[in-house]
């Protein structure tokens, strides 16, 4: 019996604090290592070319665009907006109820539209210019105390900019990510994706976030949905690694 399989107990519960307890031993990266290669055969297909952007501002707009909607939503209002203003120089004057109707796809358009010309505007301030080239240059802490003071922008933002659009190593968590990670069993269900994105960052590997960060949202989107997760086709079942689905087989031994 691995130390996953003891984890689910004889009464058919699930020993969480067992499960808490554990997550800096080398039996939890091991058990986070295994998931992470089963889902790279299942998705890494799907993942994009690695690159790093010319100008992480059009990252961090469109990870702002994002914020509580789904990935065509994100896209459409991006490409409004880049359409009709090229330049962040012009979406920094452009009157913020007009922003905010080229927007509209991505949804909450007023809030957006507010948090956008405020980050540029202190990006203005703080770098003479509409660019987060300067970036590139400074120290990693310091990138993240100045993405965290703008409005709007949390640890899964500062992450996604961090890693898809410096090259830093980083580990994004957004709704997919989180409820996977609970589902498995890696943290708390009650767990925030801040504090997951804390617990995963110190056990996944830093040469492995770019990957495992796509792979585990192409699995959630797929597989680990919201409702219903598709549980009898999914490859960690069969292998014991999830102690969601673990839960469900000592339900039904005791019917």
């Amino acid at each position: 019996m691995t130390k996953l399989q003891g984890a689910v107990n004889s009464s058919g519960g699930t020993d969480r604090k067992l499960m808490e307890r554990n997550l800096t031993e080398p039996s939890l990266r091991e058990w986070v290592l295994n998931v992470i290669d089963v889902l790279a055969g299942l998705w890494s297909h799907l993942r994009p070319a690695k690159t790093t952007s010319d100008e992480p501002l059009d990252g961090l707009i469109l990870t702002i665009l994002s914020q509580n909607t789904n990935d065509k939503n994100r896209d459409r209002a991006y490409e409004f907006l880049r359409s009709r203003s090229p330049r962040w120089e012009d979406v920094l004057v452009t009157a913020e109820t007009e922003l905010a109707e080229v927007i509209k796809p991505a949804g909450l358009s007023n809030i957006k539209a507010s948090r956008i010309k405020s980050v540029l505007g202190l990006i203005t301030e703080r770098f003479g210019s509409c660019s987060l080239k300067p970036l590139k240059g400074m120290k990693k802490e310091e990138i993240i105390d100045f993405l965290s003071s703008l409005p709007g922008v949390g640890p899964k933002t500062v992450a996604c900019v961090l890693l898809f659009d410096l090259g830093i190593p980083a580990f994004p968590v957004d709704t997919h990510v989180n409820r996977l990670c609970k589902r498995i069993g890696w943290v708390s269900p009650k767990s925030t994706p801040e504090e997951t994105q804390k617990i995963m960052g110190s056990v996944i590997p830093s040469d492995l976030y770019w990957s495992a960060h796509l792979d585990i949202i192409s699995h959630g989107r797929n597989i680990c949905v919201s409702r219903r997760p598709k549980c009898t086709i999914c490859p960690l079942n069969a292998r014991n690694l999830c102690l969601f689905v673990m839960e469900e087989k000592k339900g039904d031994e005791k019917i």
